[in-house]
Order: structure tokens, then C-alpha cells, then sequence
């Protein structure tokens, strides 16, 4: 199996180019990616906890799923894909903004993306990819908040600061 590519961007979100997953994290080299996030009826955020054989922030807690597009699919396509792949359900998606950060790893790596913020609804349980999932709960989007500022190990260092993004989007939309 090939290694899966990321869709190299200007700061435009115009491709320029194609590039290994893992070298583009290694040249910290700015690329697409998305970030779901599902709410269910009660407004609580669907989190993952990550696998523990993941290469990267094994076993912390992140947004419902995120990943990289795929050259020719739309944002939301690539969004609806990887959220069955992981969580193992669909539901409509709909990206809220996109933005640029850059969050360094402990192990050398580093994420640059332009990232697309998706938003979906459902209430029912997913079934757990458990080579990508270890655990899911429900959790208000205040609690998220003020857990993650006692406990800022639980969580990804790119979950930080979408959450913040997500957060600030929400207040000022009123979704």
C-alpha cells in the first residue's frame, strides 16, 4: 500500500502540489486538512479518544474526527469519508471556516494546515474503528472547555487550538 498523500496549499487553499503524509509533517510544509465536529440534541461535542497505536498523541482525546483531503474530493466528501472510517456513521456536514496553524509534536513532527471546520449532528453511538479509536463520550461544549484548560494533557495539541477557533465561531454565530 502506498503512503497516503496531503494536498499541498498556498495560504490561498490553492494546491500546489502533492507530498507524502509523513514527510509533509516532517518539513512542517503547509497543507489541506479538515476537522469534524458532531453535536448531538443536547449541544455536547462527540470526542475521540485517539488509538493507542497511533504514531502520533496515542490516546488523547480530540474532535469527533480530522484527517487530510484526498486529491479531487471536496472538503465535506473527505470529511463525510473519515468520519465513517473512524466513527462509523455519516451524517450532513457543513464547513464553517477554515484557518492556518501550525502545532509541533513531541516527536519531532509538525502540523501546518490549512483547516477546513466541519459541523454535523447526530445522537446515536458510533461504532469505533478501534485501529483509529480507542474511546468516545459526549461532553458539553463548556465542559471541553474548562477541562481543557485543568488538564491540557488529555487533550491533542491541534484539538487546543481548533477548539478555541470552533468555540469563538460559535459565540459569535449563534449556531
Amino acid at each position: 500500500m502506498t503512503e497516503e498523500k496531503v494536498i499541498l496549499v498556498n495560504e490561498n487553499d490553492q494546491q500546489i502540489g502533492l507530498m507524502p503524509k509523513l514527510e509533509a509533517h516532517e518539513k512542517a510544509v503547509l497543507h489541506r486538512a479538515f476537522s469534524v465536529f458532531i453535536l448531538n440534541e443536547k449541544n455536547e461535542i462527540m470526542l475521540q479518544q485517539r488509538a493507542s497505536q497511533k504514531y502520533h498523541s496515542p490516546l488523547l482525546w480530540t474532535n469527533t474526527c480530522c484527517s487530510h483531503q484526498r486529491e479531487g474530493e471536496t472538503n465535506v466528501q473527505a470529511g463525510t469519508r473519515r468520519l465513517f472510517e473512524e466513527m462509523g456513521f455519516t451524517t450532513e456536514l457543513k464547513e464553517l471556516f477554515h484557518f492556518i496553524y501550525k502545532a509541533p509534536f513531541d516527536n519531532g513532527l509538525t502540523e501546518h494546515e490549512l483547516d477546513h471546520v466541519m459541523i454535523g449532528y447526530y445522537n446515536e453511538a458510533p461504532k469505533i474503528n478501534p485501529e483509529e479509536v480507542e474511546s468516545w463520550k459526549w461532553m458539553c461544549i463548556e465542559d471541553v472547555k474548562n477541562d481543557m484548560q485543568h488538564h491540557p494533557e488529555l487533550y491533542t495539541v491541534w484539538f487546543k487550538i481548533i477548539f478555541d477557533e470552533f468555540y469563538h465561531y460559535l459565540e459569535d454565530h449563534k449556531l
